[in-house]
């Protein structure tokens, strides 16, 4: 019998997963929408919604467009849609939970008129360990199907001795943008490459 329970456990998180093209997710946005407000109800798990969104990407028929600036020049081309995931590794490798990042980061959540979202906030509470190499993540809700509309997620990698800045714009069903920034010579982070993956065009 608890094999059977087991099995049907499984499927039911495999349907929810690539049943729907624009996943909802649970928050209560009806309530507590006020600028700066805390929740204490714990943080949406991003990382499982960016896995999802390429679970969908590979039930596509399609491929996908890739673009990719550096130095100004642009270069675009058609990228197999396994190539995606290896791309996105950095943003989905950490896994964003409460259970992990509430003791670490601090939630806020408002309802920005001007573009029509809720728009969750997520930043260090305290200096953060070495360990967390995210430093601050967003999510905008739409009000009117309580629905993700985007995500934007920022971390640090140290590679060559060197500190990068990565950031990722995801566009719910539609693209996703990776930007790598440095510091130069005067201390400011200026862009080294980006990188667009796009799969819906209409």
């Amino acid at each position: 019998m608890k094999k059977y329970f087991f099995y049907f456990f499984l499927i039911l998180i495999f349907s929810n997963c690539t049943s729907n093209t624009q996943p909802q997710n649970t928050l209560n946005t009806e309530t507590d929408t006020t600028e700066n407000s805390q929740s204490a109800k714990g943080f949406f798990p991003i990382t499982s919604f960016l896995k999802g969104q390429l679970i969908i990407i590979d039930s596509m028929p399609i491929t996908l467009l890739h673009t990719i600036t550096v130095n100004k020049k642009t270069d675009s081309f058609w990228l197999k849609k396994e190539a995606v995931r290896p791309l996105l590794q950095p943003f989905i490798a950490d896994e964003i939970t409460a259970t992990n990042m509430a003791a670490f980061f601090t939630e806020t959540k408002f309802k920005d008129e001007t573009i029509n979202a809720i728009t969750y906030t997520y930043k260090p509470t305290y200096t953060l360990p070495d360990s967390i190499a995210l430093r601050h993540w967003d999510m905008y809700i739409n009000p009117e199907t309580n629905s993700i509309q985007k995500i934007y997620i920022v971390k640090e990698k140290i590679e060559n001795n060197k500190t990068y800045t990565l950031q990722l714009i995801w566009q719910t069903n539609k693209w996703a943008k990776i930007t790598t920034l440095a510091k130069n010579k005067n201390g400011l982070n200026e862009v080294v490459k980006e990188e667009k993956i796009t799969w819906q065009f209409n």
